[in-house]
């Protein structure tokens, strides 16, 4: 399904760290990626501390949102629950399992040059 909503990308970001923090996400991350990429506006990153959990965080996220009518237009890695990407557009989510995988891919220090958002 697409993102059907007029949503702004900011207001989906708000929903998506509601979401994550309900479920006890460690350490979340949002960066502004929108001037220095085409690729999204926003990614947000977090991690959970075993597959369970990042899974449960999985499962909220694409709750929340859909129930404001936004879907996502792809997800990857849900089963194995190591790295689970959600792709919403004009936002990615990445939920990794454990800390030791976050810091394996490093995304903050990829996309250091994006602007960190404080919500």
């Amino acid at each position: 399904m697409n993102n059907n909503t007029n949503m702004e990308g900011l207001d989906k970001v708000k929903i998506i760290v509601s979401a994550l923090d309900d479920k006890k996400a460690e350490d979340i991350k949002i960066i502004d990626i929108s001037e220095i990429s085409t690729l999204a506006d926003y990614f947000v990153i977090t991690n959970g501390t075993n597959k369970s959990q990042t899974q449960a965080l999985a499962d909220n996220v694409e709750e929340k949102l859909a129930q404001a009518k936004v879907y996502p237009k792809h997800i990857e890695g849900y089963n194995s629950a190591e790295w689970i990407l959600f792709d919403y557009s004009d936002i990615l989510v990445h939920i990794f399992n454990g800390r030791e995988n976050r810091d394996y891919y490093d995304l903050e220090r990829i996309w250091r040059d994006g602007k960190s958002v404080e919500l």
